[in-house]
């Protein structure tokens, strides 16, 4: 049977999550093989291509044209679905981490542990039980609980939610990161802007042409990102735009769709040329530097819990997490928690002693429509009270609201046979339940969080953490 379980979105199709099931540690140093060979060849520069964006003092980026996720993504896809030892059950979603109340009899009374996962199957509505010795979770980040973001539609907060429940240590979750430039076209999805656009030399204008970023920091336009948003977000409130402008004119002929020909066909499919129109763009959420607080080898406060990626805080990216550091973190820290649970070995509870999961007394939901609002209403409320620049009073206005979000949620969960769109629901408003509680935790301002009642920073830093008690 299976020892090692992962539950991972940074992988998945569409509303769904994958589950990874490890049959023995050695499947999991095939996932983390190639990171190892990627980062050990990595010294021979002249055979990349490499790029400087936000924050960096050389170009240190490897660079695969405008597609470099993506890249990483097929090779990891391959890795998986060619090893032996790997069983990928696409398609899951996963609904509850098993800890000891979840087992039956005596053994419901038990330290808290882990003990796998309940996972949702979407095309029969059927929960299956995961046993497993060990359990990691790469379930992304929490974009999707704002109304404007770069974030895939998975990014949830589907595993912080999870962790939170079973009385994992959440910490610093008031550090989002919003990319200072998404595509500003609303007829059509959300679309990043690459940082390295500017790091080939793009330059940020405002409405009446103005090269802004020069007087805010002495790396102008490759400023550390939060310099760069704040910024952006002042202006764009001074004159009252919906949006501010990439200037392309300065690259050689032809070059911006050589460097970014993904970037360029999309903006093509805006009705904006590259390299002879001004792209219009606005901030966004993006990336979570806080999350499920683990040591530094991936294992959370849980004993059987590990957290890698952007779901876990590892303190690598402290208050502001410096462009690309993300794909770093991932690999050392998947290799970190592989050895830790190679050189301690967990007991596997067999799935007979686990509760099966009970639908009894739920009932079929018809109306669709309620689950939207609720979503768009929490979304929302995030952008407009927990964004870029915040303050006290929006902060707490938002924890009521939430407060009432959250009971009327809990309800309708316990009374309605589970659906992605109700999961997906709870796990965005406990996130942004958690993300405001940090928030107005912290009396200062520091790294991405920017608040106007406390503008300066204490002199010792300290990390704001969350537990819920079970």
């Amino acid at each position: 049977m299976e020892d090692t379980l992962t539950a991972g979105a940074g992988l998945c199709h569409q509303d769904s999550v994958e589950v990874l099931v490890h049959e023995g540690p050695q499947a999991i140093r095939s996932l983390v093989e190639w990171g190892v060979q990627f980062t050990r060849i990595a010294g021979r520069t002249s055979a990349f291509d490499l790029h400087r964006e936000g924050g960096h003092g050389t170009a240190r980026i490897l660079h695969a044209q405008d597609i470099t996720g993506a890249e990483i993504e097929r090779a990891l896809l391959e890795a998986v679905r060619n090893h032996p030892n790997i069983r990928l059950v696409e398609n899951r979603l996963a609904l509850e981490l098993i800890t000891p109340h979840f087992l039956k009899g005596h053994a419901s009374q038990d330290p808290l542990c882990c003990h796998g996962v309940y996972a949702l199957d979407p095309e029969t509505g059927l929960i299956d039980t995961w046993s497993a010795a060990s359990t990691v979770l790469c379930t992304g980040g929490v974009g999707q609980v704002y109304q404007h973001t770069t974030s895939p539609s998975i990014a949830t907060g589907d595993g912080i939610a999870m962790a939170w429940r079973a009385g994992a240590r959440i910490a610093n979750m008031e550090f989002i990161q919003f990319h200072p430039t998404m595509l500003y076209d609303p007829a059509r999805p959300n679309f990043l802007v690459s940082e390295a656009v500017r790091g080939a030399g793009a330059v940020l204008r405002d409405s009446r042409g103005n090269a802004f970023m020069e007087h805010e920091h002495p790396l102008k336009d490759l400023a550390p990102r939060d310099i760069v948003t704040r910024a952006i977000d002042r202006r764009m409130k001074e004159l009252g735009d919906p949006c501010v402008y990439l200037d392309l004119s300065s690259l050689p002929p032809h070059e911006a769709k050589k460097k970014f020909p993904t970037i360029y066909a999309r903006c093509l499919e805006a009705g904006i040329r590259m390299d002879r129109d001004l792209v219009p763009v606005v901030p966004s959420a993006h990336y979570l530097c806080g999350g499920i607080d683990t040591d530094l080898d991936g294992e959370t406060s849980i004993p059987g819990l590990y957290a890698v990626g952007e779901c876990a805080h590892t303190g690598v990216h402290g208050a502001n997490r410096l462009a690309s550091n993300s794909l770093l973190e991932a690999v050392v820290f998947a290799r970190r928690a592989f050895d830790h649970i190679r050189e301690n070995p967990r007991k596997r509870i067999a799935v007979r002693h686990i509760q099966v999961w009970n639908r009894h007394g739920t009932q079929v939901h018809r109306e669709e429509i309620i689950i939207r609002h609720e979503l768009e209403s929490v979304r929302r409320l995030m952008w407009d009270y927990v964004g870029i620049v915040r303050c006290t009073d929006r902060l707490l206005r938002a924890r009521k609201q939430l407060r009432s979000v959250l009971a009327e949620v809990e309800v309708f969960y316990k009374q309605t046979v589970i659906t992605p769109s109700l999961l997906e629901l709870r796990n965005i408003a406990r996130t942004a339940s958690l993300i405001v509680e940090s928030a107005i935790r912290r009396k200062e301002s520091r790294g991405l969080h920017s608040t106007l009642d406390y503008p300066d920073t204490a002199l010792t830093a300290k990390d704001t953490r969350l537990r819920h008690k079970v």
